[in-house]
């Protein structure tokens, strides 16, 4: 079955930060003019269906251009493996046959990454939901109600189960039939983290890498960090705080980005333990030293108690935002 084509900012919820933030990107990033640092060369496109920007500070500015240019064909190159919509891409793949031999190296060791979340998380993480996706979307398209017939949502939730992928030297297998993976809760946290290291590995020492993930690099000034804002999903452009980012990352889950149903009951964040695809926080946003694992945690405790995911935060370095249903206000932990 066809994934129905979700856009990639809504699918992940991802806040967007207020006009005073420079760029267009989900988590807009601001940089500041200083002196100690040159102007920067900026690139506005797409990722994996989001809205993305790179700002990068380098007195060689035809260096900053070459440095783009590479980052660039590193995300596309990315998106050849991770994209669910793409009929060749390597996640498509293995969905397709339940197996891919010889699969590509960045695909083994996000699914690995995927996994020991899912062991860190007992299982709130979970990259084989794209099961419950499909039961949601197919009601969707057949003008039925949700949520699914306990035994419909039965039968999805045994295909669930990130303990049933299997990464061998020479091969991925999905040990159970019908059984799919999204890595839409992650995947662009890696790309975020590969593009980084790749600046990095080149001499850049400043840069704001926002490809619907947000990490910041260096400094945007002499003593300045670069900084996102967590938005107010019920008011356009108006910031409920702002973030600095040195040398960190930001991302955001928020189910009401893509609800299935016209009342917003239902959004695309499933519990991979019910099945159920209503949230317990209308945002949780995270921030941890790379996005990777932002992005992971984001997802994970989106249908976790508070004291459950401040358990969580003290064995992981990470601070969360949760934003209540009640608009009660911003809970800050850790």
């Amino acid at each position: 079955m066809k994934t129905p084509r979700v856009p990639r900012r809504r699918f992940l919820g991802i806040l967007a930060a207020s006009a005073a933030l420079m760029g267009p990107g989900p988590l807009r990033a601001a940089l500041r003019d200083s002196g100690a640092l040159p102007e920067p060369v900026v690139w506005r496109g797409v990722a994996l269906g989001a809205d993305a920007q790179l700002q990068l500070l380098h007195p060689d500015r035809a260096h900053a251009e070459r440095l783009v240019r590479m980052a660039v064909a590193e995300v596309h190159r990315l998106e050849q493996v991770f994209s669910l919509y793409r009929e060749d891409s390597a996640l498509v793949r293995l969905n397709r046959a339940g197996r891919l031999d010889m699969p590509p190296l960045d695909l083994s060791r996000l699914l690995s990454q995927a996994v020991a979340f899912g062991e860190r998380t007992g299982g709130r993480f979970d990259p084989s939901v794209q099961a419950l996706w499909d039961l949601y979307a197919a009601r969707l398209r057949a003008g039925r109600p949700l949520p699914p017939e306990p035994g419909a949502l039965r039968a999805a939730l045994a295909k669930v189960d990130y303990r049933a992928i299997r990464i061998e030297a020479e091969a991925i297998v999905l040990d159970r039939p019908g059984m799919a993976l999204t890595l839409n809760g992650i995947a662009q946290g890696y790309i975020t983290d590969r593009v980084t290291e790749l600046l990095r590995a080149n001499g850049l020492e400043h840069a704001m890498i926002d490809l619907g993930e947000a990490r910041g690099l260096g400094a945007r000034g002499t003593g300045r960090p670069w900084r996102a804002g967590i938005a107010d999903p019920d008011e356009s452009g108006r910031i409920l705080e702002t973030i600095d980012l040195s040398n960190q990352a930001l991302a955001t889950s928020g189910g009401y980005g893509t609800p299935l149903d016209a009342e917003g009951r239902f959004t695309h964040l499933f519990d991979p333990h019910t099945g159920q695809a209503t949230p317990r926080w209308r945002s949780v946003t995270v921030r941890a030293a790379d996005a990777t694992t932002a992005d992971a945690l984001s997802t994970a405790f989106s249908h976790m108690p508070a004291e459950a995911i401040r358990g969580m935060i003290s064995r992981f370095p990470v601070q969360a935002w949760l934003m209540p249903p009640d608009d009660g206000g911003l809970i800050r932990l850790g």
